[in-house]
């Protein structure tokens, strides 16, 4: 499609990165189940190796997972994508390629658990310093920031805490001590914000979530806004090898197509619910991007298109009341993970978060009565039914 950029979103979400197949006709994109690719003579597989177009490797490339690359990095409004194995892999990818002896990160102390849980066990044995800091407030970002930073490294909306942060003022805290900033985008996808078009120079997804949305593959994506900051972040990624099968990427490709849809009616649906929650007698708080109760709404309303599907909050009676609510869900799963068509439930401090130490779970605000549930798209009338039940169980 000519002009793709400048077409709608649902549009993008839909065509970009892909085409019709030439030698077939097939609309959809093909699984080049390969690991290697022939050479049409010497001259070409040196021409291909010297980086000109062409296939050579999986691990180096593919048509089917370049598509997915490119999809991804046209709703974000990146140069390039680079598809990894999985959402850590993607992290992790972030991490090596931009963090070395004596260097140091600051980032959103609320992060998905692994996330933060490599930077303080396992980056520390090769000499990078890390510190976490509630971005909500950026003077906070600035407190921390030193010359061997390299990276300020946000999630917003954050896990499992739905507190957010202002990308723009981030940004500019990070360019001033001549850090890189990099925003963790899975809460939102590209569908309800774009961090590299509010300053941040990489964005990354676990496409395990909202963008593959069926709760049946593993996958994560970093997207530039730079050449050249792609450029060394894929020299890092293939040389590490956590890169992504072609068939994993066909499926996550099938998965976007709906991106826009399933977001508006999982939204649709937990707009519906935090009104809900936020009403009943045993909740005792909840936070919701949606909700004017939420202390970053403004924020909220000014960088997103819309405050997503993922809401957490507390049930009055503490811990023992929010097990039974989890306990009992009927419509909704007892699982970690999210942006999937189903509604899931989890308990961040004993599951997801469990790993971070108490204290500064504590201090991050994940508290042990914090009960999270990612919306999906069920009729409202069987989710609320169903959360209005266990809730009078608690």
């Amino acid at each position: 499609m000519k002009d793709i950029e400048k077409r709608g979103p649902m549009t993008r979400i839909i065509h970009a990165g892909q085409h019709v197949d030439p030698a077939t006709g097939a609309v959809s994109t093909p699984i080049y189940q390969t690991s290697t690719f022939a050479f049409r003579d010497a001259d070409h597989g040196a021409a291909c190796f010297r980086g000109e177009p062409g296939f050579k490797y999986t691990r180096l490339g593919n048509p089917t997972i370049e598509a997915l690359e490119t999809n991804i990095a046209n709703l974000e409004g990146g140069c390039g994508g680079l598809a990894a194995a999985t959402g850590m892999a993607a992290v992790n990818m972030v991490y090596l390629t931009f963090l070395g002896q004596g260097t140091h990160v600051a980032a959103t102390e609320s992060l998905y658990g692994p996330s933060r849980m490599v930077l303080e066990t396992e980056y520390p044995r090769f000499g990078v310093a890390s510190d976490f800091v509630d971005t909500a407030d950026p003077e906070n970002l600035a407190k921390v920031m030193r010359k061997e930073t390299k990276l300020v490294y946000l999630e917003t909306p954050a896990n499992p805490t739905l507190k957010l942060t202002d990308i723009k003022a981030c940004a500019e805290i990070a360019h001033g001590a001549g850090a890189l900033l990099v925003v963790d985008n899975t809460f939102a996808s590209p569908y309800l914000q774009n961090p590299l078009e509010l300053g941040a120079d990489i964005v990354l997804h676990s496409m395990t979530k909202f963008i593959n949305g069926h709760t049946d593959v593993v996958a994560g994506m970093v997207v530039a806004k730079d050449k050249a900051v792609l450029a060394r972040l894929r020299k890092v990624h293939t040389n590490f090898g956590g890169t992504m099968d072609p068939h994993q990427a066909w499926l996550v490709l099938r998965g976007v197509k709906t991106l826009g849809l399933r977001m508006e009616r999982a939204q649709e649906n937990a707009l519906k619910l935090a009104a809900f929650l936020e009403k009943h007698p045993k909740v005792d708080w909840i936070r919701y991007p949606g909700l004017e109760s939420h202390p970053q709404y403004a924020l909220g309303r000014r960088q997103m298109r819309g405050p997503g599907a993922v809401m957490s909050f507390g049930v009055k009676g503490g811990l023992e009341a929010g097990k039974t609510v989890i306990n009992n869900v009927q419509v909704a799963t007892l699982a970690v993970s999210l942006g999937g068509i189903e509604t899931l439930i989890e308990h961040p401090a004993s599951m997801t978060h469990a790993g971070v130490p108490l204290a500064e779970r504590l201090q991050a605000g994940i508290s042990d009565d914090l009960v999270r549930i990612a919306v999906g798209c069920e009729d409202y009338a069987d989710l609320e039914g169903d959360l209005a039940r266990v809730l009078d169980l608690a």
